[in-house]
Parts: structure tokens; C-alpha cells; sequence
């Protein structure tokens, strides 16, 4: 159950940021998290906690809030000369003046995008989630046939939560942000997912499983906590 701070502000809290409070029937104590995706902070209340005790707890816990937030990366936002990854490298955005080109296209390391300055965040951001489904689909095709099970689906998406998911139906779910990630990490990912259609389990055999569709796994997923908010930050 998700419930809103009404009658706090982030200003009197000197946090300048929004705060939620969830309960959570199964909490056991009060706690916070830094949300790096959307850069807020969410107050989890055990049932029956009044909200002035969680109120207290955020209060005491001003300066970790602060430093927590400030140690997230810098947004980076689609417009001209910022630079973004792209499957891990660095590509710079720039304006195309040729109008007979592509919308959007990457020349020379470059994603060179056409058309009004207006339009340039929802063009990269389509042509990065579009690329996006294209290598997943096609990764988690070719490691599922490896493995003799077929995907019945495969969606991407502005997941917050995960980088994929797997389905009993056999539906694969991926983060579009994937993208900014280098290449093995995305094919560990993919591997997890795909893995989950012999295994719905994190037992040994789904381990042994990932780690023959993917080696050194335990780097890749090192590398996904280490950057998660760097991830999230383009856009």
C-alpha cells in the first residue's frame, strides 16, 4: 500500500526532493531508500506506525538522504553534444543537417539526428529503445535456441525495478536501458531470462545453466549494481 506525505514538503524537510511513505506488512522497522532512478526517497512504515514516528526517522536521517543523493551521477539529458553509451560507447549526440536522412542514424560514432531541436529528446530516446529491442530479441532467440525452449514474447520496457523478467507463458520482459550497458552485460542478462524458461528458480542447476550461456556472470551482475544509477541517468 502506497500512501503520499501530505502536509510535509521536501523544502521544510530541507531535502529538495519528494518523499513517499509505503507500508508494508512486511516490514519489520522503519527504513529509507534512494530511489537513483527517479531521484526520490521512499519512507517504508511497518503496519500500524504512525506516519509522525517515520516523519522523526527521515528528520534523523537528513545528512545519509543528502550524501546518498548527491553521490548519484549528474543527468544527462537527450540534446545536442551530450554524450551517451551505446551498447557501452560513448557516442556524441549531433544535429544532421542533411534532410534526406534517416531520422535518426549513428555515422561515425556519432547519433547524428535530424530534423526541429524540439524534436531531438523523443527521437533519440525512440531510436534507443527501438535498438534496443532489436539486440535483446535477438540474443534472447538465438541463447534460447541453444538451450531447445522456445519465447513466446519478448517486451521492453521502462522497468525501475529489474532489468528483465520471465514468464511461465514463456514472455521475456527487458529494460530498454539495457542499451547503455556494454555488451556482455547485456548478454548475461538475456541469459538470466532465458535461463528462467528451464528453470523458474534460482537453484543451482538455473546458475550452472546462466554461467554456460554466459561466463563470468558474477562480473556482469557486479557491474549492473555498480552502475545501475548511471544507467538510469540518461534521458
Amino acid at each position: 500500500m502506497h500512501l503520499a506525505f501530505r502536509g510535509v514538503s521536501s523544502a521544510a524537510l530541507e531535502l529538495g526532493t519528494p518523499i513517499s511513505i509505503r507500508i508494508s506488512p512486511r516490514a519489520r522497522r522503519i527504513a529509507l531508500r534512494v530511489n537513483a532512478a527517479e531521484r526520490t526517497v521512499e519512507l517504508v512504515l511497518p503496519p500500524g506506525v504512525p506516519k509522525s514516528h517515520g516523519l522523526q526517522f527521515v528528520q534523523s536521517k537528513r545528512g545519509w538522504i543528502a550524501a546518498r543523493l548527491a553521490a548519484l551521477p549528474p543527468s544527462v539529458p537527450f540534446a545536442e553534444d551530450a554524450v551517451v553509451p551505446v551498447l557501452g560507447v560513448p557516442h556524441r549526440i549531433r544535429r544532421e543537417g542533411d534532410a534526406a536522412g534517416a531520422p535518426v542514424a549513428i555515422i561515425d560514432g556519432e547519433i547524428r539526428v535530424r530534423g526541429e531541436p524540439v524534436h531531438l529528446p523523443r527521437r533519440v530516446r525512440d531510436f534507443l529503445v527501438a535498438k534496443a529491442r532489436k539486440e535483446l530479441d535477438l540474443r534472447a532467440r538465438r541463447l534460447a535456441a541453444r538451450i531447445g525452449r522456445d519465447i513466446t514474447q519478448i517486451r521492453v520496457r521502462d522497468t525501475r525495478s529489474r532489468w528483465g523478467s520471465c514468464s511461465g507463458r514463456g514472455n521475456l520482459s527487458f529494460s530498454w536501458r539495457l542499451v547503455f550497458a556494454p555488451e556482455w552485460v547485456i548478454d548475461y542478462v538475456v541469459a538470466h531470462e532465458v535461463a528462467h524458461l528451464a528453470e523458474m528458480n534460482h537453484g543451482p542447476r538455473f546458475w550452472r545453466l546462466v554461467e554456460s550461456l554466459s561466463p563470468d556472470s558474477a562480473v556482469s551482475r557486479a557491474w549492473l549494481k555498480r552502475h545501475r544509477s548511471r544507467l538510469f541517468s540518461y534521458g
